[in-house]
């Protein structure tokens, strides 16, 4: 059972670490998508601003000449639409009133690219398959005409603040041909007006250089770089180290948990073959450690159960012994009595050990039945002076020489309790039962009645019980003696049937001294009225 257990676990580890994974494949595939978008739109933003604050500084038909112009330097389809004529997203309809492009994907390498014109509720359109040389020679061509419009001296400058204001997402600069380390073939071409393209240093880039009419100076955007996405490989590198450390430490958490559990398997074995005193380590706060707690609760109660027993039937033997040898006795002292006169005697005796040993099997059952958990108690409400005259009018004659009397009782809005009638009867007699034994000349009951709670109180004017014993005065078969001895009559357990029998009401047995009386008070606390069951 225990090992089917932790392979389900194990089979559960391993399907989450599958399930970790395929979210690490989507998650890369999702996370190489916003990449790629980003890319675009970066490379994209300069460009595209440049031609739409221009659109919006132009007429109608000097729009069209702009478009067509456009459409042969860029390659791509270019068209003026309003912007209610789009779907567009609330994220998407922001980016276009902060003067961003949108980039949206129509296909694996196609995509148009949105940008607003001005403060016109036009948007410029373009048909995008690719990001290609054509895209750098429309940049440089925008660029090139903005800045001839200005000194020589002033251009840097305005190159600046065309890149700051547009937000390029690559490099834009102007340098002296001799620093831009092109070859002799290059630098010629340049200097014709041609667009030259170069790759950069670094192997993965491409940087584009253009001349300036009438100026020495070289037009340089770049380095652009094409998106690397990330690779499969690396996927499945983080994806195995990942797996692996989470594995190695769901491993080391079962490893731990199996251990734990096994040592609790060990102790229930333990404790199945008798070695009632094993406990199992219960130090954490974890699921696991309430359970071992748990179970050191159930071997304690097992163990006290069992001790209880024991104790019960040595108990039980013993107060068994004496009205059996009493019984066998009689029974020779019968066959050997030479007159009707003494064999009456005997039988008068032997009669009284069989009624005694009858009050004994009774008290065993009443106490097993109590012990077994909570009878079947059906609550009522008991007059408890009522209560009273029954027991004293039961209870007195059987012993002439002691008082039992009504003690002082307050109540308030009647002398009701809600309790079982029969149970609380038995608890009360027993407890004058005992009282009466141990009487010099007086028994007193007297109760107290709250609003929430009820007291009654048995005190005799005896010798009372001395404080170390109150606790023990409750325990099944447990006398003040120890020698046991009957000549006070009782069997030890009429007293762990009171506790038991409130103890079911909710409530408590106690024992104390008598203020009154000087004696043992036995007091009986539980709540007055008793929840709806």
């Amino acid at each position: 059972m225990k090992h089917s257990i932790f392979l389900r676990i194990y089979g559960g580890m391993l399907a989450v670490l599958v399930l970790v994974a395929l979210l690490g494949v989507l998650s890369l595939h999702l996370v190489n998508e916003v990449r790629a978008a980003q890319h675009r739109e970066r490379l994209a933003q300069g460009t595209f601003s440049l031609m739409a604050d221009n659109l919006a500084q132009q007429n109608a038909t000097e729009r069209k000449r702009s478009l067509l112009m456009w459409e042969r330097l860029l390659g791509v389809p270019l068209s003026l639409q309003p912007m209610s004529a789009r779907t567009l997203e609330g994220g998407q309809r922001a980016r276009l009133y902060r003067g961003l492009v949108v980039v949206q994907k129509t296909g694996p390498h196609a995509a148009q690219v949105l940008r607003k014109v001005g403060q016109e509720d036009l948007l410029l359109v373009a048909q995008v398959k690719q990001v290609s040389e054509q895209l750098a020679r429309a940049t440089l061509y925008l660029l090139a005409d903005e800045l001839v419009r200005y000194p020589v001296t002033e251009q840097p400058q305005r190159l600046a603040e065309l890149a700051r204001s547009k937000g390029f997402g690559f490099g834009v600069a102007l340098q002296r041909i001799e620093r831009v380390g092109l070859d002799d073939d290059q630098r010629r071409r340049v200097e014709e007006g041609d667009t030259v393209m170069a790759l950069g240093r670094d192997g993965d880039s491409v940087r584009v250089f253009a001349g300036l009419p009438g100026s020495p100076l070289v037009l340089e955007i770049g380095p652009l770089h094409q998106l690397n996405p990330y690779p499969p490989q690396l996927l499945i590198l983080i994806t195995f180290l990942g797996l692996c450390l989470i594995g190695l430490v769901v491993y080391l958490l079962v490893r731990q948990l199996e251990r734990r559990v096994s040592g609790m398997a060990i102790a229930a074995t333990r404790i199945a073959q008798g070695s009632l005193d094993t406990r199992v380590p219960a130090g954490d706060a974890d699921s696991v450690g309430h359970l071992a707690a748990a179970f050191n609760g159930m071997a304690e109660h097992l163990q006290r159960s069992l001790n209880m027993q024991r104790e019960l039937v040595r108990a039980v033997s013993h107060e068994l012994r004496t009205p059996v040898a009493r019984l066998r006795f009689g029974l020779e002292m019968i066959e050997s009595a030479t007159s009707d006169q003494a064999r009456a005697k005997h039988l008068a005796g032997m009669d009284g050990d069989i009624q005694d040993l009858d009050k004994l099997v009774d008290e065993m059952l009443t106490y097993a039945r109590l012990e077994q958990g909570a009878p079947a108690l059906k609550f009522q409400r008991v007059e408890l002076d009522a209560l009273f005259d029954r027991v004293i009018e039961e209870l007195a004659p059987l012993n002439s020489q002691v008082r039992l009397l009504r003690g002082p009782c307050q109540a308030n809005e009647g002398c009701w309790v809600e309790a079982e009638p029969r149970y609380l009867h038995r608890a009360l007699q027993n407890l004058v039962s005992n009282a009466l034994r141990h009487a010099s000349s007086e028994v007193r009951l007297s109760y107290q009645l709250g609003q929430q709670r009820c007291r009654i109180d048995v005190e005799d004017d005896g010798p009372g019980i001395a404080q170390g014993y109150w606790d023990r005065i409750f325990t099944p078969f447990t006398r003040l003696d120890d020698s046991r001895s009957r000549a006070s009559g009782g069997h030890g357990l009429g007293l762990s049937i009171v506790r038991r029998i409130i103890y079911w009401h909710a409530g408590r047995a106690t024992v104390g001294r008598s203020q009154a009386l000087g004696g043992a008070c036995f007091s009986l606390n539980w709540p007055r009225e008793q929840p709806p069951q």
